[in-house]
């Protein structure tokens, strides 16, 4: 399915991806579409929606989000940085052998990473058990799990649907980063998602379409109060790599490593572009 995205980015934006750019300069290598896809996501939560607290950062009553897309992290530790749960000097310490930024999140490692995640699949059925613990425990709280279009190839996502809808998990939303280009290809041609939000609905899901880069459409439809018992499905419509014109939907820049010093200026150039 077509749907417009945001063209140009605002100075937020910019500087989280440059932040990005200093973990992917320290590690000489990350999943550099994956991350960039995803920053407007994690900006807006960060910034907006999630009660959660830095000084506290395992309060029982808090707000959890899950990466299950976890090669993503990279925009994750950015926010978590930004919001003073982490020093932004680590973030150039990424994929260091002694650093707690590894290719994946870990809890118990980074404060405020609710899940290790990477083993994709999986995060959105952690989700699921965290939104049920929630209830039997008269927590109001909510749980947001953000999983890759690539990774809704995995039957435990469908299953991990089935049960929020069962259990009437109204404070359950999953996030999917909608980029269309997952590994090795193009999801079309690799496993065609269409139609998706119908499949969600499908399942039991309130569910809503995104400019997965407007801030604005994003806030307003992750402060939505559900006015059901089902759990949220918003398909965020992204561009993998945003931000970065030469690598935006180019499923040979899912991952690199051996990053050199051009590389990272042509990064920060086409960012200050963008």
């Amino acid at each position: 399915m077509g749907h417009k995205i945001t063209e140009k980015l605002d100075s937020r934006s910019k500087y989280l991806r440059n932040l990005c750019i200093d973990a992917l300069e320290g590690g000489q290598r990350g999943h550099i579409g994956s991350t960039m896809s995803l920053i407007e996501i994690f900006r807006v939560l960060y910034d907006d929606i999630l009660f959660i607290d830095k000084s506290f950062p395992v309060n029982p009553l808090r707000d959890r989000v899950i990466l299950s897309k976890g090669h993503g992290c990279i925009a994750q530790y950015v926010l978590l940085a930004d919001k003073g749960f982490i020093s932004k000097e680590i973030l150039k310490t990424f994929c260091k052998f002694d650093s707690i930024l590894g290719g994946h999140p870990e809890r118990g490692h980074v404060p405020g990473v609710e899940a290790s995640t990477g083993s994709l699949g999986h995060g959105m059925a952690m989700g699921v058990g965290m939104a049920v613990a929630s209830k039997i425990n008269k927590i109001e709280n909510r749980v947001f799990v953000v999983v890759g279009d690539g990774e809704i190839n995995e039957g435990s996502i469908w299953e991990s649907a089935l049960a929020a809808s069962q259990h009437k998990l109204d404070n359950f939303t999953l996030i999917v980063d909608y980029n269309k280009v997952q590994s090795f290809g193009f999801t079309k041609d690799i496993l065609h998602l269409e139609p998706l939000v119908d499949k969600f609905k499908s399942f039991g899901f309130t569910t809503h379409e995104v400019d997965g880069h407007n801030v604005s459409d994003l806030k307003e439809i992750l402060s939505l109060k559900n006015q059901t018992e089902n759990p949220k499905a918003i398909i965020a419509h992204t561009i993998k790599g945003k931000g970065i014109a030469f690598a935006e939907n180019q499923p040979s820049w899912h991952h690199k490593s051996n990053l050199k010093g051009e590389d990272i200026k042509n990064l920060r150039d086409a960012v200050k572009n963008a």
